[in-house]
């Protein structure tokens, strides 16, 4: 697993945690984002930072863009773990420049079929293919 694969896992970790406690994921992420020394230390790594930050600070139009795309769901029948996949994706296929979207997508997909139902990739895929598909006609 790439190092960014391990930050993309950690800021899902973060961002499903917040969605059931009903915290923000900045302040999530500020609690475990502590400096410590020795064979213990876990520090958050740089890109899990930009992903927690990000997604956060695009919620509004991120969660938007799912109730406008996510065909027969709304954000609250959505799983939780899809429901944060699908934000992780989709702020590093809108905001994350340099970042090929088949890459965000891949992404996305391996982490659905290891954390989520036998249907969510499918799923997932369809609504961040839809997304890629009209990205240049958004306004963000």
């Amino acid at each position: 697993m790439t190092a960014r694969s391990k930050a993309r896992k950690h800021s899902l970790d973060l961002l499903y945690e917040a969605d059931i406690r009903g915290s923000e994921p900045v302040e999530l992420l500020s609690l475990r984002d502590i400096e410590l020394d020795g064979p213990d230390a876990r520090p958050v790594r740089d890109y899990t930072k930009v992903l927690v930050i990000g997604v956060s600070e695009h919620r509004r139009k991120i969660d938007e863009l799912i109730t406008t795309y996510a065909k027969g769901w709304d954000m609250d029948r959505l799983p939780a773990v899809d429901r944060n996949i699908l934000r992780l994706a989709i702020y590093e296929i809108l905001w994350e420049d340099g970042l090929d979207d088949a890459i965000a997508i891949d992404e996305a997909l391996s982490l659905a079929k290891e954390l989520s139902t036998d249907d969510s990739a499918g799923y997932i895929h369809g609504v961040l293919g839809r997304i890629t598909s009209i990205k240049t006609t958004l306004s963000l």
